[in-house]
């Protein structure tokens, strides 16, 4: 690597740095704002509000901000360089319009690396502390208050609540039935279940389990037993921004969990998450391309210019990826389309500034 590459490097990378900095700081204190209400009313103090909450928001933050932050950190130094005619100096040398974007791209690999470990492992693990705190202090409590729940659990089996109560872990009117050859075989009904924490299993009353054969029918009664049955508490939890909380095994094990279970069609937005995960590093380095493009040249308006120009970009990026999401989690789009699509277009555009810039 030669001297003019390190130059370029470290002034893209500690702008980099600064950049995500200055906005983190701005984001941080506007949601303090907002929030600060609800940390006195609930008494937190300086443990659980900066390392329970802002420390894990911060991490949420960074893997969320990251590809634009590239961009607008490429803008922005090669906009100066630019004013300061040190690129045409370059040019003028010897050295390649293509060349120039060597070590931008050494930069931005690192930084892609970065937040896809990132974004894949540390910070959904930051998100379920993150919002868990939300849960507790900032959201209401959550009320599992649907009726005549009807879920199913594997190929065969289907289950029925008429009500359950998250918070005493108690359901009502509980049925549980396994086809086999499109056939009733097994019906299982109790009156009450609610889960044993200390067991970790149901308890359920009043119980009845009827059993189908050819020509006859053979029903069991009794009081009460303990059971498991494929079905947790957890499916009944709040599923705020659960996929946010997923590292990328565990969205792939929860998918596989939710086909099995015959609920493949609600999973449009782990879908979306788990394949915009793969795509935001490859967003970086399209993101790093498109702001050389447009801020190499230098213009008579200054580097301003280009800086308010980067802003555009980066807003009509933000736009693409909320709508093409939005899309793919309502399943109107592939989620494979969803997450990718902005990236796709992007670096169409990208590679046509770079085939109309002058070199």
């Amino acid at each position: 690597m030669k001297i003019i590459d390190k130059y370029i490097l470290k002034k893209f990378l500690t702008t980099y740095v600064f950049v995500v900095l200055v906005i983190l700081a701005v984001i941080c204190a506007i949601d303090y704002s907002e929030k600060s209400d609800d940390f006195i009313k609930h008494s937190l103090g300086f443990k659980e509000i900066v390392v329970d909450y802002y420390f894990n928001f911060v991490m949420h933050l960074i893997g969320l901000i990251t590809p634009l932050m590239v961009f607008i950190a490429t803008v922005f130094v090669t906009s100066r360089m630019a004013g300061r005619t040190e690129i045409i100096a370059m040019l003028s040398g010897g050295m390649s319009y293509l060349r120039l974007f060597l070590p931008y791209m050494i930069g931005a690999t690192v930084i892609a690396i970065f937040s896809f470990y990132l974004s894949g492992w540390v910070v959904p693990r930051a998100n379920k502390k993150r919002i868990a705190f939300e849960s507790a202090y900032i959201k209401k409590p959550f009320s599992f208050d649907e009726r005549n729940v009807h879920s199913k659990i594997d190929s065969n089996t289907y289950v029925y609540l008429q009500s359950y109560n998250n918070n005493t872990f108690n359901g009502r009117k509980f049925t549980i039935e396994r086809i086999e050859n499109r056939k009733l075989v097994e019906k299982f009904s109790a009156e009450n279940i609610t889960w044993d924490t200390l067991k970790q299993t149901w308890h359920v009353d009043d119980y009845k389990i009827h059993t189908f054969f050819a020509e006859r029918e053979i029903i069991r009664t009794g009081k009460d037993m303990d059971t498991l049955m494929g079905l947790l508490p957890k499916d009944f939890e709040s599923k705020y921004r659960y996929n946010e909380t997923l590292t990328l095994p565990e969205i792939d094990e929860y998918i596989a969990e939710q086909k099995a279970r015959g609920t493949a069609l609600e999973l449009g937005i782990y879908w979306v998450e788990k394949y915009q995960r793969y795509a935001s590093p490859f967003a970086i380095i399209i993101l790093t391309i498109m702001g050389i493009v447009v801020s190499s040249k230098k213009t008579r308006q200054g580097t301003s210019f280009n800086i308010a120009l980067g802003f555009v970009l980066a807003f009509v990026f933000i736009l693409f990826v909320v709508v093409a999401r939005s899309l793919g989690q309502s399943g109107t789009l592939d989620p494979r389309v969803g997450a990718w699509i902005p990236n796709i277009i992007f670096g169409v555009v990208a590679i046509y500034l770079y085939w109309r810039a002058p070199k």
